[in-house]
């Protein structure tokens, strides 16, 4: 973890922060690009939950639409619920769409995420281990 680490889970968390709605919008997300470019989104909910969509998946698609085509680190920050008595922002770990996702548009991305109370920042890879391949 590096500064620009840091930065990233600063944006994530400013994103949320200002745009944190009770039952639509509690997680934030940040992706720095490899020409390191900051894109943010937050994800949508939705009543029907296959229906809702995640952080993570809004930044990649966003990036995509602003010409952006590589990426190099992608962090997702959760906002604690009204009724949490902990009210501290946490970073999060992507769900298994989201490592496909993460993944398949760029497969040496590095995420950062928070395993047993440490923020640490690992490869996409070791998220999503033994990925199938096309065989020759």
């Amino acid at each position: 973890m590096n500064g620009a680490d840091h930065d990233l889970i600063a944006a994530a968390s400013a994103k949320i922060t200002e745009l944190y709605e009770e039952n639509k919008h509690h997680v934030g997300a940040a992706l720095r690009t490899k020409s390191g470019k900051i894109v943010d989104a937050v994800h949508i909910e939705a009543y029907i939950g296959r229906v809702t969509v995640c952080a993570e998946a809004i930044a990649i698609g966003k990036a995509i639409s602003e010409g952006e085509k590589e990426f190099d680190t992608i962090v997702a920050v959760k906002h604690p619920y009204s009724d949490e008595e902990n009210r501290a922002l946490k970073v999060v770990s992507p769900c298994g769409m989201c490592r496909e996702l993460i993944s398949d548009y760029a497969k040496d991305c590095f995420v950062i995420l928070n395993v047993d109370g440490e923020t640490i920042k690992t490869e996409i890879s070791e998220l999503l281990p033994l990925k199938y391949t096309r065989n020759s």
